[in-house]
């Protein structure tokens, strides 16, 4: 039986164009199984566009065209990283019409965009997590340096306005990038370790499992730039000792089931002596066929065709 799925890109974040890669990937692999794909592109101004026509002059009227989509419409795969997407926006909107989406739900999507909540959610569990402060944006001329720091925004992804601040002349900067994404921002310690992420899925019926390990390797920050131009080089599996991998996979299966997640979530690690230390959580990770996540399923042994099959099935 035909499954008819709409895939959402863009997006009115700084994640804009990855989005785009993400959701033309996604569409071109789900072409090749069972599904009929429609596509819809959030502009960076919220006009919506259906299969590349602009939808209304207005956001709220390019959405209002758009919502009879949702009745021809089996699955919304929503592929919009970042806030307005990611943070549960769009599941919100696809559970208000009734059909089913791809991925975590609202409660989900928002506690996992929010690094700060996320952080005290970890901490319940038990799990590691970098010691770190909230700081206001309107506060930040007050913030004083102690040690080296890593400044982010609390609500954005790949890395954007973050920075590694080892001088106390760089921390005013830092801040201003940061608050340049977010009005809250988190200050935490820099954490020595390596930089393993760890991607869960929960397939129909509800069995989680986790992907073997991915290790980064980038030469300092792991930041914007250096997600996307080539120079970071992925281990997958990693070169981890079984107690290691076993540690891991517990972890990122404790953050997954205590957000509320479903479909697929990539959960960031610093794995130190203490064992592993929580960076963040992505609940709609980069999706294109040479991201993270697929790397992970593919050593499990699931193509990428098969990975984005599985999460449409599971779709609630």
């Amino acid at each position: 039986m035909t499954t008819n799925v709409l895939v959402i890109g863009g997006g009115q974040n700084a994640e804009h164009e990855v989005s785009l890669a993400s959701a033309a990937a996604v569409a071109a692999a789900l072409r090749m199984g069972d599904h009929e794909v429609t596509t819809a592109t959030i502009d960076r101004d919220g006009i919506w566009r259906v299969d590349g026509r602009p939808n209304g002059a207005s956001a709220a009227e390019s959405l209002a065209l758009a919502l009879p989509l949702l009745t021809r419409t089996d699955v919304v795969f929503p592929a919009v990283h970042g806030t307005l997407g990611e943070d549960g926006a769009l599941a919100a909107l696809c559970a208000l019409a009734g059909v089913r989406v791809v991925g975590s739900g609202l409660r989900a999507g928002a506690i996992g965009m929010d690094k700060w909540t996320t952080k005290l959610v970890a901490d319940a569990v038990g799990l590691g997590t970098a010691r770190g402060r909230l700081v206001a944006a309107d506060d930040i001329g007050d913030v004083e340096f102690d040690g080296a720091v890593v400044v982010k925004p609390v609500s954005a992804g790949s890395s954007h306005g973050v920075s590694l601040v080892s001088e106390e002349g760089e921390l005013l900067a830092a801040l201003r990038e940061a608050a340049r994404f977010d009005r809250r921002i988190l200050v935490e310690e820099v954490v020595r370790g390596r930089e393993i992420d760890v991607a869960v899925l929960r397939e129909k019926g509800g069995i989680r499992w986790a992907a073997p390990p991915l290790e980064i390797h980038a030469t300092g920050l792991f930041d914007t730039a250096t997600k996307y131009d080539g120079s970071a080089r992925f281990t997958v599996p990693a070169e981890l000792d079984a107690a290691e991998v076993s540690a891991l996979k517990r972890a990122a299966i404790a953050v997954f089931d205590a957000l509320g997640c479903d479909g697929v979530a990539r959960m960031d690690f610093f794995l130190t002596d203490r064992g592993p230390v929580l960076n963040e959580v992505n609940t709609m990770p980069g999706l294109t066929a040479a991201s993270q996540v697929p790397r992970m399923f593919a050593a499990a042994g699931v193509t990428y065709v098969d990975l984005v099959s599985r999460l449409v099935r599971a779709a609630s």
